[in-house]
């Protein structure tokens, strides 16, 4: 329940201060003192959009809080969701800058006014003078039914229900309208990954085969210089190897007699050693180096088809050819996937719409339970409030297909008098029978909506004398099993309160500013007398005033 209500530099309102508590709350004042107003800065803090022209003085900003009991209405979880620190005590603030920007709070956390509406929608309803053309809207009286019958929860669920099953069609539509390009997609990747397949590159053989080329087309001039090679080492006649043999012999013979001379021997060996090697694999490279006009086309016709396969796919080496590869082979299997993918989007598409019709049909059965007493209540309420001949019936019509509030199609159906039949509320209601018939919905779903508090911004509207009587008892009935905050102009109405503030301007040097002042008993009758009798209250408003305070 609202606690208090802070308010600081808003349209008239400089500094204002209110405590609330249980019960049926009166707001009474003159017509433009600033009590809507006080709604406005409400509204503030549950999420309502602002700007700077809201700001009394264009050099400081507004300050909106409102403190909320909200112990026992099982907020904890979706504080927790948005990361908000949970207490039993509630302090939503919010600020407008000169400049226009706009900050809230809850709890001293900031949040954005999605969350603000989202919870502050579970702690208070506020009628304004202009909600009676909700009556008219479907889905105003699709909430009034599913709350009334306590299946809401069940309709929340629905309504995500559907916008799953949205989604899973969006998902499906979009598959089978792409199912055709995906399918050329599918053709084009195979035929370049056949490309590929034929070609099968591998990974370093690009160096190796231009290097093998290379020999292959140079094989006579290899031949021909390692055959020089091999001569010249070890040739019959004068050769590198025999100049050495004779060097090692002549070494010898002297190297007993000449100190150095063994060592020099030793070095020749060394060289003998490495020559002979020399030699023996110039005559290997020389068995390997034989042209074979073959296995150079062979050679030559694979480097043609990487070459040609890289220039296709503008690519400078088998490295960047084979990432190609890899990510051609992934767009196959993704455009192969294309059938499957659209058969499970079709699956999840019935799924979701046989989940819609389930929690659809378990609705519209707790709807047609709902219709008839509902009908009855709102129709004896209305008898109660001058108006004896009046019908008020709620219809169910089914719908040939689901849509985003069930398979139902609601209305209400009034009428005033005993010979005409029952029509669209909208189109035959008068204002002051479309306040009643508010007031009446808005008493029957009081204690099924688990709201802790309600606002009315003069409910009471187009009615007087009797029936202003009983709009106040009901008004206080409802105050019997939760807050209720009530605008009102009319005395029988502000004479049931429990509580009652008084709103009124003040003319200062330089501005007007609106000021709420709680009134005490002698307060309460003066201004009961005051809205029966006008600016001059007669002894007889007064004796009026506190009879009928006393019926209280």
């Amino acid at each position: 329940m609202l606690r208090r209500l802070t308010v600081r530099n808003y349209a008239i309102i400089k500094d204002l201060n209110m405590e609330f508590g249980e019960g049926f709350t009166i707001i009474t004042g003159e017509t433009g003192a600033g009590k809507s107003i006080l709604l406005g800065a409400l509204g503030l803090v549950l999420g309502e959009r602002a700007d700077s022209s809201a700001l009394l003085s264009q050099d400081e900003k507004c300050i909106v809080e409102a403190c909320f009991n909200i112990g026992g209405y099982d907020l904890n979880e979706l504080f927790e969701a948005n990361e908000i620190d949970y207490d039993e005590e509630a302090i939503f603030r919010r600020e407008i800058t000169p400049a226009g920007k706009s900050r809230a709070f809850l709890n001293d956390t900031p949040v954005n006014l999605a969350v603000l509406k989202e919870i502050g929608s579970r702690l208070v309803d506020v009628h304004s003078q202009h909600e009676t053309l909700l009556l008219g809207a479907g889905s105003f009286q699709m909430r009034v039914v599913d709350a009334y019958e306590g299946i809401s929860n069940l309709s929340g669920d629905y309504s995500r229900a559907w916008k799953g099953y949205l989604s899973a069609r969006k998902d499906y539509d979009t598959a089978i309208a792409g199912l055709e390009k995906a399918k050329a997609d599918f053709e084009y990747y195979s035929h370049q990954l056949e490309e590929f397949r034929a070609v099968k590159p591998v990974a370093g053989e690009q160096e190796l085969l231009e290097k093998e080329q290379e020999m292959l087309s140079n094989a006579s001039e290899i031949k021909e210089a390692l055959s020089g090679v091999t001569e010249a080492l070890g040739g019959e006649e004068i050769s590198a190897l025999s100049l050495l043999r004779t060097v090692r012999t002549n070494l010898a013979r002297i190297s007993g007699w000449l100190p150095g001379a063994a060592e020099l021997e030793k070095r020749v060996d060394v060289q003998l050693i490495d020559l002979n090697d020399i030699s023996y694999e110039a005559d290997k490279l020389n068995d390997r180096a034989t042209a074979d006009p073959g296995r150079l086309e062979y050679v030559t016709q694979r480097l043609d088809s990487l070459y040609s396969l890289m220039h296709k796919h503008r690519c400078r080496d088998i490295d960047e050819l084979l990432a190609v590869q890899k990510r051609i082979e992934a767009d196959v299997a993704a455009s192969s996937d294309t059938d499957e993918k659209a058969e499970e989007l079709r699956k999840r598409r019935d799924a979701a719409m046989a989940q819609v019709n389930s929690l659809a049909g378990k609705i519209s059965e707790g709807r047609r339970k709902a219709v008839a007493p509902l009908s009855r209540e709102i129709t004896g309420m209305l008898h109660r409030l001058g108006m004896p001949h009046a019908r008020f019936e709620a219809s169910v019509t089914p719908l040939p297909a689901p849509g985003p509030s069930g398979i139902d199609d609601i209305r209400f159906l009034f009428s005033a008098n005993r010979q005409v039949e029952p029509e669209e509320l909208s189109k035959c209601a008068s204002g002051g029978e479309l306040s009643r018939v508010m007031l009446c919905l808005k008493s029957v779903l009081a204690n099924s909506s688990g709201l802790p508090a309600i606002i009315f911004d003069e409910i009471d509207s187009g009615v007087s004398g009797e029936v202003a009587s009983m709009v106040g008892s009901i008004l206080a009935e409802m105050g019997r099993s939760m807050q209720v905050i009530n605008i009102t102009h009319l005395p029988q109405v502000a004479a049931r309160g429990s509580v009652h503030y008084h709103v009124y301007k003040e003319d200062g040097d330089h501005s007007t500013i609106t000021r709420v002042r709680l009134l005490n008993d002698d307060e309460r009758v003066m201004e009961v007398a005051r809205l029966l009798s006008g600016s001059t209250v007669t002894d007889a408003a007064m004796r009026n005033a506190r009879e009928l305070m006393k019926d209280n």
